[in-house]
């Protein structure tokens, strides 16, 4: 179930480009009780819609939270409004609009950072958006940049070709995934003469024949104010800002024809083929198998559409849904999604799996279809109705709880269906769907005669990379980067903020630990009825030790499998029945508990979370199929250049008896028995090696004596484990590490070493030395010249993993096989020319104002808040970290940014490591 995730399907400009699943003793959970219709009032009420005389649409809608303002503005096009020859325009263009504006000749992700903002882009099938979130005080400022570049954004041949080169470059990223060219065949198939069967990043062999004057026309076209909503929520007053809106934008003029407007008139019902079709089969370089089926719906107004993702609540909403039981819990696929693409123009059901290892796709299928066929036959139980209601109703209130949600939401539900209260009707609808209609939907749209099926099957030995080659750390060429951006520069073109923002009103949480040792930290957030919970317990990877590598992660997979009094299905449903959440996952340094729900079931989360850390019984059946994910995530990892070179990376930095060095293998994850699972629960899963943070609207009182109840037998006897983590030196020389995987398109190549833990005294300067650096992909020093000046990577970024324990420092990026090496030189240039040269007065300055600014937008979301008390209590620090932050950066002195980089940056000293397609390997080297 991915409730309208497809709103994000597309391709997107990324601040940073990181990237990237779902007993013998049966206890029935309690029926779920009807679902009464969830208010939409909060979704919409206070929304005020203004069309300008040029036909600019305007929604605006205060929300005083937080002091933060967020500013988007969607074009309704995208890849259906793109022919024969073009696939991927539109996407191109979403590049170009950050190259600068006749006014403002600059990278505009530079501008945005200056202004603290947290900005994106994406394009979809039917629309394209633009977004920033800031402090209110920088709201005419976004706005007016926005504005510049609806109508005088530069496209001439200088800013296409170096951009070109990194979309191809993305585009190539996305090859190196299997179900990306699964997924591509599929939809080709399923919509031969439709643009959606086109991917929407495009085709490499399209892209590198857009000429200037094809890519102005399509601007010209489409980005016309008549074509675009702009939408503002947060703490602002409506009449002003409307005022300014007005100055802004009315005086930008219509440019489009609408008669020459392509994609506006929905197409004719496709022809519905009356035999099932037989399945595509690709037989390629991979790791695990995959399905996937596609079935025509729809456009997003058809009345059938409440039913339709009802209908797929049931059949994937979580693990107590029907393909979920069929499929995982059976043993025969890893994982299995669904979702439902609700378009302008009719869309499609697709439902995804992967499977188990030695499974056949076949096998899959039949049962797929098995499950699909029944829910044709005979109508959903009021139990399954019940929680499909309540799940999708749920993730409405959970996905809007910060202003970007909320601008996005009204964006979405504008431009593709024509209306921003369409939500209203929506789930005013979605409150009514009788098992009836979701039967009827299912005998219309899952027909066998309408299908479209494909299998990958990999070629390749799973999870076995090719050859390695070691380097003497040389790189083919000398690279004289350009000279860093002066923000003096810069700063001519930015927009005035109108006022300061006090960022100092931050709420402090209350801290307190139970007789038991449990830490709490709760803030009371009385906004939205909604609860945020994260927690921690010192149970993380750094315990596994190479024998037991994967120990610490399958003992977190499997806590929900069962506890003394539930099975796994029993625990799935007391959540899923509520549309709440709980989830657990190991990393290096602790295992991480995320949950969330609405505030009226925090008492079942909290006696859901307690049942699982005290009482997890860890069943043989069940550790078993859990095994088997781990081994076909691992099959995956290794088969993905940014999975194995981040592990040979982190291995060539960190030695054989470090923690940070083991990883889990196949021969590990095998050996792993039940009674290690148990050993390691009992001596690590303990109350006083756990905290937990809770944000969100309740009574503090009351939640306390629900942690004494809940927790209160909880209890643990000696001094819990202590790990001794030795220091790690730099590496004498430079290291230059190649990992081939066959099939490949696209190389990831990580460089660094070890870094610094939080709690270093350095911290603050490391910050502002790694935003100065590539703390931002558009505006920092690396993205600036490897990215936007030279085109030889989609994504580059820098990081300081500080934790308790010294990190990695790392860059990372992806490049096209040809460009690594010049991406590489490129890279140790710029970190010589940092080491010999420093920085300068006005990037210092920036760089603080940027991380400063950006902060209270953090804040503005509760699951974040929760998040970032957490992380502070955990890393020792003061209760007061998350107000004082911003005073911290900018009480560092330009002195000690100098001593950072003399004692940070060491070009001598790195560690470089390439996975990707074997052509990234120098001849002879």
């Amino acid at each position: 179930m991915k409730l309208r995730s497809y709103m994000f399907i597309g391709f997107f400009l990324s601040l940073l480009l990181t990237f990237l699943p779902f007993s013998s003793n049966f206890i029935n959970a309690a029926t779920p009780a009807a679902v009464a219709p969830v208010s939409a009032a909060s979704f919409t009420q206070g929304v005020k819609k203004t069309v300008l005389d040029n036909g600019l649409t305007v929604l605006t809608k205060e929300v005083h939270t937080a002091p933060v303002v967020s500013v988007q503005v969607w074009y309704k096009v995208g890849s259906r409004n793109e022919v024969k020859g073009e696939n991927g325009i539109s996407h191109q263009l979403e590049h170009l609009m950050f190259k600068g504006t006749t006014a403002r000749p600059v990278q505009f992700g530079r501008l945005f950072s200056a202004l603290g903002s947290q900005f994106n882009a994406f394009t979809s099938y039917d629309e394209t958006a633009y977004f920033g979130t800031v402090q209110r005080d920088r709201l005419e400022a976004l706005l007016t940049l926005e504005a510049d570049r609806m109508e005088n954004s530069l496209i001439g041949a200088e800013q296409l070709t170096s951009e070109k080169r990194v979309v191809i470059s993305e585009l190539q990223g996305y090859e190196n995934s299997p179900g990306y060219r699964l997924s591509r065949e599929v939809m080709r198939d399923a919509f031969p003469n439709r643009a959606y069967g086109l991917p929407v990043g495009g085709t490499k062999a399209d892209v590198e024949k857009f000429t200037v004057e094809q890519v102005r026309n399509y601007y010209q076209t489409y980005y016309s104010p008549e074509n675009a909503t702009l939408v503002i929520t947060g703490d602002f007053a409506t009449e002003p800002v409307l005022k300014v809106v007005k100055e802004t934008y009315g005086k930008l003029a219509k440019r489009s024809q609408q008669g020459n407007v392509r994609g506006n008139v929905a197409p004719s019902s496709p022809v519905t083929p009356t035999t099932k079709k037989a399945p595509i089969v690709l037989k390629q370089p991979g790791s695990a198998a995959l399905l996937q089926a596609v079935y025509p719906l729809p456009d997003i107004k058809h009345p059938d559409v409440p039913a339709i993702d009802v209908m797929d609540a049931i059949l994937t909403g979580g693990r107590s849904s029907r393909l979920y039981q069929a499929l995982v819990e059976s043993g025969l696929a890893s994982s299995v999604s669904g979702g439902a693409a609700e378009l302008i123009e009719p869309g499609w059901y697709e439902i995804n799996a992967t499977a188990a290892p030695g499974q056949e796709l076949s096998k899959i299928a039949q049962v797929l279809q098995e499950s699909l066929g029944k829910l044709q036959q005979q109508p959903v139980t009021t139990e399954e109705l019940n929680r499909a209601k309540t799940q999708l109703q749920a993730s409405y209130i959970l996905g809007n709880q910060d202003i970007t949600s909320q601008a996005t939401q009204l964006g979405y539900n504008q431009t593709i269906a024509g209306d921003y209260r369409f939500i209203e009707k929506y789930l005013a609808a979605i409150a009514k769907v009788t098992p009836a209609q979701v039967q009827k939907v299912a005998k219309t749209y899952l027909n066998p005669a309408k299908q479209t099926i494909g299998f990958f099957e990999p070629t390749q030995p799973d999870g076995k990379p090719g050859t390695s080659s070691a380097g003497s750390g040389r790189t083919v060429e000398n690279f004289s980067p350009g000279k860093p951006i002066d923000p003096a520069e810069l700063a001519k073109y930015l927009p005035p903020a109108t006022s300061a923002t006090d960022s100092a009103k931050q709420s402090l949480p209350e801290e307190f630990t139970l007789n038991n040792g449990l830490r709490v930290l709760l803030l009371r957030d009385r906004s939205l009825p909604t609860i945020n919970l994260s927690g921690q317990i010192n149970a993380g990877t750094e315990f596994d030790g190479n024998q037991k590598a994967g120990l610490a992660n399958l003992t977190a997979a499997n806590l929900m499998n069962g506890t003394q009094t539930k099975n796994a299905l029993t625990l799935a449903k007391t959540l899923e029945d509520l549309g709440a959440d709980l989830s657990f996952s190991a990393s290096r340094e602790g295992v991480n508990v995320s949950g969330e729900g609405l505030s009226k079931n925090l008492p079942i989360l909290i006696q859901t979370l307690a049942d699982v850390l005290e009482n997890a019984t860890f069943p043989a059946d069940q550790l078993e199929l859990s095994r088997q994910r781990a081994l076909t995530g691992l099959k995956v990892q290794l088969d993905d250049p940014r999975g194995l070179g981040r592990q040979v990376f982190q291995q060539a930095i960190y030695p054989e008896n470090h923690p940070f060095h083991s990883f889990p293998t196949f021969e590990t994850l095998k050996a792993i028995s039940r009674d290690d699972l148990l050993g390691f629960y009992q001596t690590h899963y303990r109350p006083d090696n756990t905290t937990i943070a809770i944000v969100g609207d309740f009574d503090p009182v009351k939640v306390k004596t629900l942690l004494n109840q809940s927790f209160g037998k909880w209890q643990a006897t000696g001094k819990p484990p202590v790990l001794k983590i030795s220091s790690v030196p730099l590496p004498q020389t430079s290291t230059r590490l190649n990992k081939i995987i066959p099939g490949k398109a696209e190389a990831v190549t990580y460089i660094g070493y070890n870094g610094i833990s939080r709690k270093d005294p350095r911290y603050y300067a490391a910050l502002i030395l790694n935003q100065i650096l590539g703390g931002d992909t558009l505006s920092s020093r690396l993205g600036t010249e490897v990215r936007d000046r030279l085109g030889l990577t989609y994504g580059i970024y820098s990081d300081f993993a500080a934790g308790i324990n010294p990190g990695p420092f790392l860059i990372q990026m992806q490049t096209a096989p040809g460009d690594t090496q010049k991406a590489i030189a490129s890279t140790l240039a710029l970190l010589k020319q940092l080491r010999e040269q420093g920085v300068t007065e006005a990037e210092f300055n920036t760089a603080k104002r940027s991380i400063t600014n950006s902060y209270p937008v953090d804040l503005a979301n509760p699951s974040n808040v929760s998040s970032i008390i957490l992380d502070n209590a955990i890393l020792g620090l003061s209760r007061s970290e998350i107000r004082d932050f911003p005073r911290r950066i900018q009480a560092v002195t330009m002195a000690q940014m100098q001593q950072a980089i003399e004692d940070l940056i060491k070009p001598e000293n790195l560690v470089i490591v390439t996975a990707g397609p074997g052509e990234t390997v120098p001849k002879g080297g």
